[in-house]
């Protein structure tokens, strides 16, 4: 089902970026939505460093306290994500990308990013020939055997 969605952003998304430049070019002009992408790559960039330094000494302070960095982390790779994206050209990618980057909307993000982490991991995990070891994750049956109980030993316990 992931390969398929990256497939389909990996389509969609620039026929979706040509077709708005155009529509874009064609109300404010050319020359103007040229220079409208330019100013929003070097708004995107000087927005990267600055969010970029804070989160590094965030994620120093959180190291120097003694605590897990997980929020600092997350926040930086979101910060690297979003520039990417902000790197590509178009406005939609833009779009993302500042999303991805701005203190305000970056939590938000940061929920969802975790959310879809959480139910890869959940997914790959589950599949795994360890999901009965891993705490959590419901022990699965073998498909193969029709009755589960005929290879069940009968004994007797003897305590000493």
């Amino acid at each position: 089902m992931l390969r398929i969605g990256l497939f389909l952003a990996f389509l969609v998304v620039p026929v979706l970026e040509i077709w708005l430049l155009i529509q874009i070019g064609e109300v404010i002009g050319g020359w103007t939505t040229v220079g409208l992408l330019i100013a929003d790559s070097l708004l995107g960039a000087w927005l990267v460093r600055r969010e970029g330094r804070r989160a590094w000494a965030a994620l120093q302070e959180a190291i120097e306290s003694g605590r897990m960095p997980d929020k600092e982390l997350a926040d930086g790779a979101l910060i690297v994500a979003g520039g990417a994206l902000l790197l590509t050209p178009g406005f939609i990618t833009d779009i993302f990308g500042f999303f991805m980057i701005l203190p305000f909307t970056r939590p938000i993000a940061r929920r969802g990013a975790a959310w879809f982490l959480g139910r890869r991991v959940k997914a790959m995990a589950a599949r795994s020939p360890y999901a009965p070891f891993i705490a959590g994750m419901p022990a699965q049956e073998p498909s193969r055997r029709e009755n589960p109980r005929e290879n069940v030993v009968r004994g007797e316990v003897v305590d000493d």
